[in-house]
């Protein structure tokens, strides 16, 4: 049962007692005192209090803040809780499986019985079986007090739910008497539930199953089943993503080795393409060398005929300027002789003018003088 210090720190936070100025305390969600279980989801001490399936109290710290910070942090389902709570979860399960497998068991030997009509009741073998059940018992609690004395309480815990179960089978056992017993005088078909193992009757009220359904241990039962399949899925998950990741990083290596093999071929080419080209520019500087050279053979050769050239040229030059100059004189000559014959033809021309002048004028006035005379033998002859 669920202590009141544990409810009002699930209500008020562990830190209720404290006043504003003194220190809280600093709990990581990774510290010992803290329920890894609860961490993962729930505490299943807090499932079936008060119930046939009660696990007993839970004496380690539930903070809904610290499952938070949990969910929050870089190592979430990375260091191993809920691997162990689905262990633990799957444990109770396993229990409860074995407890409907013999609520099944119980049945069948009932129905036998009374089919047969023999009269149901514990046998000298079952009584023998509850003692040595007994015994067993004894002798496990008195391990559990020496290991409760050393401190060793997982143990003496775990211990404690192996006397458990011989005390269910010591009390199935004896019950086996009256259970049948009551199934006869009722002479209502029972059944087991298939998700806690309770005895339910066949056709009963709607109330009552409604009840049953919604009961501590029948809910807790189912949500474990429920929180098991869901676990499996997450962890299958979790363990198929690493396989990705390898898978991927795989690749990107591959990725990264052929984009490097490409890198080394093309760096490869291109020193090749170099030397190829250094090999082929020393080629070329011999070719001009060699041409160069066969040329400045040349230019010295084609310099000395351009020189002889040059002389012969200047020779032929000065030859043709004194032969120009011969020309020119004589052409001067020429015309010094043209220009004084045709000034002697001008003056020759001007002489003829100036006489034709002369001698028009005097016929002209020889003309006057004898128009004048007529006139004046005319006049002279009408007088």
């Amino acid at each position: 049962m669920i202590s009141a210090a544990q409810l009002l720190d699930e209500l008020m936070g562990r830190d209720r007692n404290l006043a504003p100025d003194e220190k809280r305390s600093n709990v990581r969600w990774d510290h010992e005192s803290v329920c890894k279980y609860y961490l993962c989801g729930f505490c299943p001490a807090e499932l079936f209090t008060n119930t046939r399936s009660d696990l007993g109290p839970c004496e380690k710290i539930h903070d809904e803040n610290l499952r938070k910070q949990y969910e929050k942090s870089s190592r979430f389902m990375k260091v191993g809780y809920e691997r162990d709570f689905l262990r633990y979860l799957q444990s109770l399960l396993a229990e409860v499986e074995r407890r409907i497998r013999r609520g099944h068991a119980r049945l069948a030997l009932s129905q036998n019985q009374q089919s047969s009509g023999q009269a149901a009741g514990p046998t000298g073998k079952n009584e023998e079986k509850i003692q040595v059940l007994t015994d067993k018992i004894d002798v496990l609690l008195q391990q559990i007090e020496e290991l409760g004395t050393e401190g060793k309480v997982e143990e003496a815990q775990g211990m404690m739910k192996l006397v458990e179960q011989l005390k269910e089978e010591r009390e199935l056992l004896r019950s086996t008497t009256s259970t049948i017993e009551s199934f006869a005088a009722q002479e209502k078909q029972m059944e087991v539930c298939e998700v806690c193992g309770a005895f339910l009757i066949v056709g009963d009220a709607q109330s009552r199953v409604d009840d049953h359904l919604m009961g501590k241990q029948h809910m807790g039962y189912a949500k474990i089943k429920a929180t098991v399949e869901e676990l499996k899925e997450k962890l299958r998950k979790k363990t198929e993503e690493p396989d990705r990741d390898d898978r991927l990083k795989k690749e990107k290596l591959e990725r990264e080795e052929r984009e490097r093999e490409r890198e080394r071929e093309e760096r490869e080419r291109k020193r090749r393409r170099e030397e190829e080209e250094k090999e082929k520019e020393r080629v070329r500087d011999r070719e001009r060398r060699k041409r160069s050279h066969s040329r400045s053979r040349h230019s010295s050769r084609t310099s000395d005929r351009r020189g002889s050239r040059s002389r012969d040229h200047k020779r032929s030059r000065s030859k043709e300027r004194r032969r120009s100059r011969s020309r020119d004189r004589r052409r001067s000559r020429s015309h010094d002789r043209s220009d004084r014959k045709h000034r002697s033809r001008s003056r020759d021309r001007r002489r003829s003018k100036s006489r034709d002048r002369k001698s028009y004028k005097h016929r002209s006035k020889s003309r006057d003088r004898e128009q004048e005379r007529k006139s004046k033998e005319k006049v002279f002859s009408t007088h």
